[in-house]
């Protein structure tokens, strides 16, 4: 069912639920997701204190918390365009919904989010939507990005092992930022998985990106594991030199990011980028690489295949 709520001192809001999973969105400003999780438990999804706030020449950002939509790449002010002013919400069924911003003054790009729920078990489907309504070609690429809550590690996977004598070419790239400090006790890079954990005594910031192929990234924190599945499209052009799939972290603070190719809009023309969501109960990661890829296998072999996501 879809129904209106409050949250977070925000009284527009709107709840999906199915008995099992649920999600909550914000009217006021956005789009947000705001809540995503099992019904009278904690919330996956991170929240700001409501003095955070970026402030450029266009005004306060507030990060507000949960899960948004961005275009890539980032930049100073265009990415930080203030949307604290209410959204369009229309409920196209009983457990989904459409959240469109107004179109952002200062870049001409309308933000949209499509969320569908399914009917039993805890999948969310998120359709993100980046439209150009100006009178001229933009190149973007539309950027998908999670406030977990703090305490836990984001999980990537590597590409499979192959040996030397089979494969002479790189698999994949591996992205550092200015700041990524790869010897910081936050990560943990494995030969199945690169791992990314909070630490509220290290402030400062930590972020990496890859190119993830494997269509996949988690977040487990106190025995939930969140997993969003995405597509990844061979030869296309990501931002960042070639990065679909990125995680930064400073303090509590983390996020886990997605991102779709890098695409050229004409006037009018739009970009989608679609995450599927899957929440798992009572999972134990153990101590080792092995017990980790034990538990990240069960999960990710019981999820449905990607062939349904397209980026268009």
């Amino acid at each position: 069912m879809v129904r209106k709520a409050a949250f977070l001192n925000l009284p527009n809001c709107r709840k999906l639920a199915n008995g099992e999973v649920e999600a909550v969105v914000t009217t006021d400003l956005g789009p947000r997701i705001l809540r995503y999780g099992f019904p009278g438990q904690e919330n996956i999804l991170g929240l700001c204190p409501p003095e955070a706030k970026v402030t450029t020449e266009l005004g306060d950002w507030r990060p507000v918390g949960g899960h948004r939509l961005w275009t890539a790449p980032e930049d100073i002010p265009r990415s930080y365009v203030p949307d604290g002013t209410p959204i369009e919400c229309k409920k196209l069924s009983d457990l989904s919904l459409r959240l469109t911003q107004p179109v952002e003054a200062p870049t001409g790009i309308e933000k949209e989010m499509t969320l569908t729920l399914d009917a039993a078990g805890t999948g969310l489907t998120i359709r993100h939507r980046i439209t150009n309504t100006l009178r001229w070609e933009i190149t973007a690429a539309p950027w998908a990005l999670t406030i977990m809550n703090g305490g836990g590690a984001v999980i990537i996977p590597n590409e499979p092992y192959g040996s030397h004598d089979e494969f002479l070419l790189p698999a994949r790239p591996m992205v550092l930022w200015r700041y990524t400090d790869l010897s910081d006790p936050r990560f943990t890079i494995g030969r199945k998985y690169l791992r990314l954990r909070t630490d509220e005594s290290l402030p400062e910031s930590q972020k990496i990106g890859v190119g993830n192929k494997q269509g996949w990234a988690a977040y487990f924190r106190s025995g939930t594991l969140f997993v969003k599945q995405f597509p990844y499209l061979a030869g296309a052009a990501y931002p960042d030199d070639g990065c679909n799939c990125e995680t930064y972290t400073a303090g509590s603070f983390i996020e886990l990011e997605t991102l779709g190719p890098l695409r050229l809009l004409a006037p009018g023309a739009c970009a989608e980028h679609v995450e599927r969501w899957s929440l798992f109960p009572d999972v134990n990661i153990g101590s080792s690489e092995e017990s980790l890829d034990a538990a990240m296998q069960r999960a990710i072999t019981s999820l449905p295949p990607l062939g349904g996501f397209k980026e268009s």
